[in-house]
């Protein structure tokens, strides 16, 4: 769902301005702040089982040309393998 889409009533402000206080939480550090307390807090008030947890990794920036083991394929045009 695209930030303008999400009902204001979900978020109690609209979509774009959920958003931008998401992005100032994350440049001041909060997120991962709040990840740890969560992941700390909850399982000790028995409120998260490890069979809850997910992992997603949309919020993670993909940078061009980021870190990789071994040798990268080239996704440039190239003659097709012969099939003869």
């Amino acid at each position: 769902m695209a930030w303008p889409d999400v009902p204001r009533q979900l978020v109690g402000s609209p979509g774009v301005t959920a958003w931008r206080r998401l992005q100032d939480g994350t440049e001041a550090g909060l997120r991962p702040r709040l990840h740890a307390t969560l992941l700390t807090e909850l399982p000790a008030a028995a409120l998260l089982e490890k069979d809850d947890y997910a992992v997603d990794g949309s919020h993670v920036r993909a940078l061009k040309g980021g870190f990789t083991l071994g040798r990268r394929r080239s996704t440039g045009a190239a003659q097709a393998a012969s099939i003869i």
